[in-house]
């Protein structure tokens, strides 16, 4: 546990190639939001399993070790998708994937959990909490009978693709409820990937109009552990519903101090 002004809360980077080089790094979207929306100090922490240029750092950047200098975690979403082979399925072809970040994010999660460290997860971030903790994931929502096609629309500009998409429902009795004081609000929509069985140590928080999940938190409401699959942090501060949630995130780290 620290004691500044400023707590600090870790982001897992994720892995992309630029060029011929592998990189680590997050978007600055997700830096943003937690800067001035929630009031924390950002810090990216690098993927710990092998990587093209990297040999593994898995002795000396452990889950424990890592955790011991942060006061928060925040999982962001990217283009690659959790392995489907952790959750028993298999990849299809064409898929995205980062095992370096999927190393890093899964015992991670578990990890802050079981210390009680406060826990925000956006879209794969999302997707990780849910297989972290057991559960599985549809690959294709878009080809699932009755489903809407959450996916973002690549013709628009990048304000086009992050507008309202749809309303979602707010679960009664549930944080996002409290927080929000109305049962539906419009979210943005930029994913081909979704909730499938849910995790037995989570708890639906908010449901999209074809009943796919949206938001989650752990069944332990005295913990702070919540993901979404929206993404609240684009353009947070013109929403207030977006800044609510970085807000109550904000205050569930510094609770800790």
């Amino acid at each position: 546990m620290r004691h500044s002004q400023w707590p600090i809360v870790g982001i897992p980077c994720d892995v992309y190639m630029q060029g011929k080089h592998p990189q680590h790094g997050c978007g600055e979207k997700y830096i943003n939001a937690l800067a001035h929306g929630a009031g924390v100090r950002p810090v990216l922490l690098p993927a710990v399993a092998e990587g093209k240029d990297l040999a593994p750092l898995t002795d000396i950047c452990s889950p424990d070790e890592v955790l011991d200098g942060l006061d928060g975690l925040f999982l962001t979403g990217n283009v690659s998708n959790v392995d489907p082979r952790l959750y028993g399925e298999q990849s299809p072809p064409g898929n995205v994937l980062d095992p370096q970040r999927d190393a890093t994010t899964l015992p991670l999660i578990l990890r802050a959990i079981e210390r009680d460290i406060p826990l925000f997860a956006v879209c794969r971030g999302f997707q990780e909490l849910n297989v972290a903790l057991g559960g599985t994931l549809y690959q294709r929502v878009y080809e699932v009978p009755g489903m809407l096609d959450h996916r973002e629309d690549s013709s628009l500009p990048r304000e086009g693709q992050y507008d309202y998409a749809h309303e979602i429902t707010l679960v009664e009795g549930g944080l996002l409820r409290k927080l929000a004081g109305v049962e539906h609000v419009m979210v943005n929509s930029v994913h081909g990937q979704g909730i499938r069985q849910l995790a037995e140590r989570l708890a639906v928080e908010a449901t999209a109009p074809d009943g796919l999940i949206e938001a989650v938190r752990l069944v332990d409401d005295s913990r702070f552990v919540l993901g979404v699959q929206f993404h609240p942090e684009w353009q947070y501060q013109l929403d207030p519903f977006y800044s609510e949630l970085f807000r109550a995130f904000g205050d569930a780290v510094r609770a800790r101090l």
